[in-house]
């Protein structure tokens, strides 16, 4: 079993996954004064018997590293994956500067597309001898050598756009859910990509850029990927397009607020911190592990 939990952080994004195995990934950081030392107590309370952590940055853009600082002193990061990037910014925040260490200490892996990394997707005894089994994550984008990317990063270089070097993240479990991220992918870099990228049966997809109406998938990828649950970020109202997918379902997180999957063989159990919240597309298996659960997704 394993926990997917979506923190609602308004206009960022900030994930993390407990794992079955030996593993804790966390996805972003979008932390403020009044959540801060909630979201982090929470996090140190989940990662504390696990032997492997991890913390993923699709890319830094400000509400994606907001206060990564707080968060790197009070979990100190030691593994830090990103992509191979020279991002820099006219105004350099707190925030960007630690992204910046990091980035540019020995605690960065490099990430790209089809990267092999003990414990992230191979299994592998650890210095002890213990034998530790992989997070079940891969990266299915950037293509460093793909030339629209190439010219992405020498924006991000330039210090005048950062969202199309995101990377794309499937995180599968055996028998069990298979989850996709894209950071703040925009719609013309997705078009002009499509066929560079390979999706299979995707059961919980984050919806890039927060659910906004300038990263509208690809009708390729959407068919590829036909996912069970659409997660739409907390874009504004006017600038969200909840309708954009009419064959697919969606959990809007703007209403559900926190969002936390239990992931088993064979389901997905699904609780919003809004009690307040339903939806009629899932099946009701009564689970109570966390409070306010909203059904199942059998996957």
């Amino acid at each position: 079993m394993s926990i997917i939990k979506s923190f609602s952080v308004g206009l960022g994004d900030m994930y993390y996954i407990k794992h079955g195995s030996e593993n804790f990934t966390i996805i972003d950081c979008c932390l403020k004064p009044e959540n801060r030392k909630d979201i982090v107590n929470e996090i140190k309370e989940e990662k504390k018997n696990k032997d492997i952590s991890r913390f993923i940055s699709t890319h830094p853009d400000g509400d994606h590293i907001q206060q990564l600082e707080y968060l790197d002193d009070e979990i100190e990061i030691l593994n830090f994956y990103c992509v191979d990037n020279e991002a820099t910014k006219p105004i350099e925040t707190t925030s960007f500067n630690r992204y910046k260490k990091l980035r540019d200490s020995t605690k960065a892996f490099n990430i790209y597309k089809g990267c092999k990394r003990k414990w992230m997707n191979d299994d592998g005894p650890d210095k002890n001898g213990k034998e530790l089994g992989s997070s079940g994550i891969n990266i299915l984008w950037p293509d460093t050598s793909n030339s629209d990317y190439k010219a992405e990063l020498q924006k991000a270089k330039d210090g005048t756009a950062f969202n199309n070097i995101s990377c794309i993240i499937q995180y599968k479990l055996k028998n069990s859910v298979t989850a996709i991220w894209m950071g703040d992918l925009e719609t013309d870099f997705m078009e002009a990509i499509k066929d560079k990228v390979s999706f299979g049966k995707t059961n919980i997809l984050f919806a890039p850029h927060h659910g906004r109406k300038s990263a509208k998938l690809p009708q390729e990828w959407v068919d590829a990927m036909d996912p069970d649950i659409i997660v739409m970020g907390e874009a504004h109202s006017n600038d969200s397009d909840y309708a954009r997918y009419p064959n697919h379902n969606k959990i809007r997180q703007n209403s559900a607020k926190d969002i936390t999957f239990e992931c088993e063989t064979g389901k997905v159990h699904i609780y919003s911190s809004n009690e307040n919240y339903s939806v009629d597309f899932l099946t009701n298996e009564y689970k109570s592990t966390f409070e306010y659960y909203i059904g199942t997704l059998n996957v």
